[in-house]
């Protein structure tokens, strides 16, 4: 992770013009986001928030959303354009909650850089951090069949949908929605899943 720590470090001020602002969303994703994250009481944490540009947009729904991510740059900017939220420097692989805390977890892209195993370890840790009937919802590149690939940042990895979803099986969630599409000449093949924790 301190590997893509580093890639994402140096090309920020890039990615937040590209990707920075609720604009530049896809509409269907915000309301498939909408949709699953927003209306509901609990603590949401956005991992992996980047800009911070979804996690204000959850806020500004009402949602007690707060942004967590490893790069400096864009806890700095998120900081600076939206004063009023919670945006912390963090790992997605150690959620500092406690356990069976949060009501919901947007994952949205910040998973596409960890290899299976890793992949596992935290879902894992997305289900500790999760009460019984929180949501996940987490965005990917989609794919026939698992492959790394070169991301413009870092290699990234992309997934079928439905082996996406049985590691989260494995990992303590129910799937309840999926959206998926496909490549559009610019944008490669997209899917997002919306989970709920089960008991345990």
């Amino acid at each position: 992770m301190e590997r893509v720590r580093q890639a994402y470090s140096s090309v920020a001020q890039l990615y937040i013009e590209l990707f920075g602002t609720r604009q530049q969303v896809h509409v269907d994703d915000l309301a498939f986001i909408e949709r699953h994250l927003a209306g509901g009481p609990g603590a949401v944490l956005d991992l992996g928030c980047g800009p911070g540009h979804i996690t204000e947009h959850l806020r500004s729904l009402g949602v007690d959303a707060s942004g967590i991510d490893m790069v400096p740059e864009f806890i700095a900017h998120a900081r600076a354009t939206h004063p009023g939220g919670r945006y912390h420097l963090g790992s997605i692989e150690r959620l500092d909650v406690a356990d069976h805390s949060i009501a919901g977890i947007l994952a949205w892209y910040s998973l596409i850089h960890l290899p299976p195993r890793h992949l596992d370890d935290v879902l894992t840790e997305f289900r500790r951090a999760m009460a019984p009937g929180g949501t996940l919802v987490i965005g990917f590149f989609d794919g026939d069949e698992f492959a790394a690939f070169d991301h413009k940042v870092t290699t990234a990895y992309r997934w079928p949908v439905d082996e996406f979803s049985a590691r989260l099986v494995r990992a303590g969630f129910a799937e309840v929605d999926r959206m998926q599409r496909p490549f559009d000449g610019t944008h490669r093949p997209h899917a997002v899943i919306a989970a709920t924790a089960t008991e345990q």
